[in-house]
Parts: structure tokens; sequence; C-alpha cells
């Protein structure tokens, strides 16, 4: 065993280090370029035959002058400068992606960097270093169970220009996609379209009158999409996943399934059904049907090995057969983060007997890439849902729009995951995480809970006829606006600040108007003169805000 070590030199980080513990017959190829101010490493692997790629990992540290925060796509908190112990992260397929941004107090980058690599585990370390006060960097490839191959390339960007750091992540983003040879499909205009979820309403506790009740007011505001959630396929109201897998409608909740979706097509919306995609739950019947071909068993559920052809048929048939039979615009596709190995790959101890892809991530690839090919051929415009956690670039091959992670009335939260989401997404319709607020709030309370998801597609999961009037005229109010200004909210150039502070303003500007939202009273945003109309958004919970205007007409 010997280790191997090659030094590049960068403008942006000084000396990075390429550190291999044990090579064995890989051979290692580094090299750096200078494109457009950044820096590019490439590191390519190769072998003579198929074998297992070693760990390796990049490695650069830095003084941190003008360094405060680092933010990172997946973070559900504060982007905190955790000390070098504590900075540990991880990214794969269906998992954050490998994207860190060290920047300062004043919304300024210090040193973003990722990688190209948009399906493997990716093991990183991002942090402050306590001796001497120095910012560490490190991805770690090749940790953890891993297929034989016979050549592997990834790049890494590093950029410490002083930009707005929005617009250093975001750039960060399109090139990681760009590397990767990734063509997200296209967002219909349907995916900006509001929409009604029966998750933290209903859960599992559904029927076919009480969604067609309260999709009658759903569309009557202005909601133009339906997502049926969990509960649709079990009697059970005892939530888990225990009866996932057989996909079959539930008889006692709707009598008729397809003429229940033929109704709320009458009312103007579309419909979208909630499917579990790794799960069989152990109370099903193809739980047996497909014994030796998991993953691992998780709780009252096993999780399916998508490496067998079998159960990628499965599963894309599934969909397909559901689209048809109901007419159906699209699918919530859930859970995809659980295809992951419970501890080492039951694969390998089975020489892979019954599996055409060795890969457990390009199998994921394969499988969800098909998914999207054979409903797209039905309906080009098919809406597919995906939520954080999984918000890679390789996510955006299969579907069309993008929703924050569950934070149930958490409006903080929810602004947060929205603004990270909207900064890596590209053109993907980022959305809201269902809003619902306690129905004795104040028309004003309930309003900034809207307010918080207006920069991305707001979906509602309160139970409409229950509400106080005056909150559904609140509910039509917001949808009427975000509607008017949907171009500029959801389409146009964005720009969220201090995400050290929760973002307590939010920009969003179009070629004919600027909106401005801001979150904090304690804020005072910056108003430029554009000559455009100009929206101010008091979303603070104060009856004030103090605001610096200069040449500004504000409507």
């Amino acid at each position: 065993m010997h280790a191997d070590e090659w030094i590049v030199e960068t403008i942006s980080a000084g000396n990075v280090k390429v550190c291999c513990s044990n090579p064995g017959n890989w051979s290692f190829d580094v090299s750096t370029i200078r494109e457009n101010n950044k820096d590019v490493i490439t590191v390519n692997l190769t072998n003579d035959s198929p074998n297992i790629p070693p760990s390796f990992s990049v490695e650069l540290s830095v003084p941190q002058l003008d360094v405060h925060h680092l933010w990172r796509p997946g973070e559900m908190d504060r982007c905190q400068l955790r000390p070098d112990w504590q900075a540990y992260f991880s990214s794969n397929l269906a998992f954050d992606m490998p994207l860190y941004a060290f920047i300062n107090d004043n919304n300024a980058n210090r040193l973003t960097v990722t990688s190209s690599e948009p399906l493997h585990k990716i093991d990183a370390q991002f942090g402050l270093m306590e001796e001497g006060c120095r910012l560490i960097g490190k991805l770690n490839y090749f940790n953890g169970p891993q297929a034989p191959t016979s050549s592997y390339r990834t790049k890494i960007l590093l950029d410490n220009r002083q930009v707005f750091w929005g617009n250093a992540v975001r750039e960060a983003a399109e090139w990681m996609t760009t590397e990767a040879g990734i063509k997200p499909v296209l967002s219909p205009e349907a995916a900006f379209d509001p929409l009604y979820s029966t998750w933290y309403n209903f859960h599992q506790n559904i029927s076919d009158e009480a969604v067609e009740r309260e999709c009658a007011n759903a569309s009557k505001s202005g909601m133009k999409t339906i997502i049926l959630d969990d509960g649709w396929q079990t009697d059970d109201n005892n939530r888990g996943y225990a009866f996932c897998g057989d996909w079959e409608v539930s008889r006692n909740r709707f009598t008729d399934f397809a003429a229940h979706v033929k109704r709320i097509h009458d009312m103007g919306m579309k419909y979208m059904v909630w499917y579990s995609v790794p799960y069989i739950g152990k109370k099903s019947r193809n739980y047996n049907r497909f014994m030796g071909k998991y993953l691992r068993e998780e709780g009252d559920a096993a999780v399916l090995d998508p490496r067998f052809p079998e159960v990628r048929e499965f599963l894309c048939s599934t969909y397909e057969k559901a689209m048809r039979d109901y007419n159906l615009d699209g699918f919530k596709l859930d859970f995809i983060d659980s295809f992951a190995f419970g501890g080492e790959d039951p694969a390998i101890a089975e020489d892979y007997t019954g599996r055409d892809i060795k890969s457990l991530p390009e199998a994921v690839n394969l499988l969800m890439k098909e998914i999207y090919r054979r409903l797209s051929s039905i309906n080009p415009d098919v809406l597919i849902e995906f939520r954080q956690r999984y918000i890679g670039p390789a996510i955006r091959q299969y579907g069309n729009m993008l929703r924050a992670g569950d934070c149930p009335a958490d409006m903080q939260a929810n602004r947060q995951r929205i603004a990270n989401l909207r900064l890596t997404s590209g053109e993907t319709a980022v959305h809201a995480d269902m809003l619902e607020w306690n129905t004795a709030e104040t028309p004003e309370n309930a309003a900034r809970h809207i307010l918080s998801a207006l920069f991305g597609v707001v979906q509602y999961s309160l139970m409409l006829e229950d509400i106080p009037e005056s909150h559904y005229k609140v509910i039509e109010h917001w949808l009427d606006f975000s509607q008017k200004h949907r171009k500029t909210l959801l389409k146009s150039d964005f720009r969220p600040y201090h995400p050290e502070a929760c973002y307590p303003v939010i920009e969003a500007e179009s070629d004919d108007e600027l909106i401005v939202a801001v979150y904090n009273d304690m804020s005072l945003p910056v108003i430029k003169p554009t000559g455009k109309d100009t929206y101010i958004i008091n979303a603070s919970g104060a009856s004030s805000l103090v605001l610096d205007i200069a040449e500004c007409r504000i409507l």
C-alpha cells in the first residue's frame, strides 16, 4: 500500500491537493486551467480492466479573510461556518449537491467550490480550522460500496470572484449541469400554476367527496392543480408505508377514481397523484413478489433495487398504467433518496446475479429517465414533482417541479428553502412547501405565510371549507397578485440577501418591474432607481418599514 499526492496551483485557492491513499493499479492525471476568471481542476482515473475505483480526495486550505458564513444548497438552518470537526456533509444523485460557498456579511462571494459529479456520492468537509483560522475544503470520492469501472473523470470549479454571492452560486450550478452533460426537461406553463395539496389537511384520511368539495373552493380561488397525496391506495390511517407497493385505489375512499378525476378536470384543475417510488410495504401483496430484489428493509417497508430490470419495468408500467387508466396529468414521485444501501451492497455476495446494471446511482438515473420518457410520450406536458432533498442537476432530467422540503407552518424555513432552490434549479419550476396555518390566526399573519412563499409556486394545504372568510379573501388576493406578476416572481432575476439571517429581503426584477419583499422590520432595504414599476411588500409583521429609496417611482 502506498499513498500518492498531486498538487496543482490555482489563483482562486492557492495550492490544491489531490490525495489517494491506495491507488493500486489506477493511474491519475490531474490538471488545471483558468476559465472566465475561475479555476477548473480535472481529475482523470484509468485502469486497464474494470475494478473498484480507489477513494481519493481533493483538498484546499486558505486563510479566513473576510469570510463569515458557509452556504450550501441543502442547508435547512442558517448558513453557519462550522469548525472543521463539525463540518461534514454529503451529496449524491438524490441528496443535495456538491456545491459550497464561503461568503461574507455583505452578500459577497469569497470562494465557491463545486464538482461536476451529478450521480455518485461525494463526502465533503468545509469549515474553519482552529489552528491559524484557515478555511478548509475537502471533497472525498468513492467512499462506501462502489461498482467496478475502468475509468472515471471529474472536474472541480473554484470561484473567488468578488461578486454577489447568489450569482456565484447560480453560475456554479449551471456549470455543474453543463459539465455533467445534463439536459433538464422543460417546465410547462402548468408547472408554475398555484396548486392544492391534500397532505397537511387530510393526511391519509381522504375520500372522493371531501376532495371534490375542497377542489370546488380551490378552483374558485384560482388554484389550477391538485396533488392527491398518501392515503388513496389504502384504508389504513396510521401513516407509514406498510401498504405501499400494490398501488390499487381504495374503493372505500374512491368508488370510481376515473370518474372522480374527470369531475376535478371539469372544475378546470389538473390532477396529480403521489407515489412513494422505492417502497414496497410489508403488508402489500407485492412484498413477497420482490423478495431478494431489495436494497434493504426500512421499518414497515422494503426498498427496491432498481438494478433489476423487472423492478424498473414494474415501476415504469405502474405509473404508465395509472396515467392511462385515470387520465392523470402528473405525479408526485417521493422518496427517491431512499434508493441507498443500508450497509454493504447485497449484490456483491450474489455476484450481481439478475442485475443488468452494477452501479446503483446509474440504475436510479436510468429508471427515472425511463419513467419520464414513458410518461411524457403519453403527455408531453406531464407534471412531475420532486422535493428537497433530491435537488441536484440530475433530478432536473426527470421532473419539472422541485418543492421545498416539508416545513409545516414554518414560514421562515419555507422562505429559506425556496430561495436555496431558486439559485440552483435553473428554469425548473420551484414550489413552496404546502401552506397551512391555524384558523384562529389574524388575516395579516395568514398572509405572511403566503408572502414567505411568494417567490416560489405556492401550494396550499388548508381545509378551505373550514377557514374564515377573511382568510379565504387573503388567499384570493395574493393568488391574484402572484398570477399578475408571475413572470417577475418566478422567472426573472432573483436576488435573495443575507442567507445567514434567513433572507430578510428578497428581490425579483423583470424587464418592466421590481418586486421587493421585506421579512424583518429591522432591515433597511436599499431600493435602487430602475425606472420600473416597483412593489414593496411588507411581510415583516410590523405595521411600518424604513426604506432607503432614491428616485424610484413606487406604486
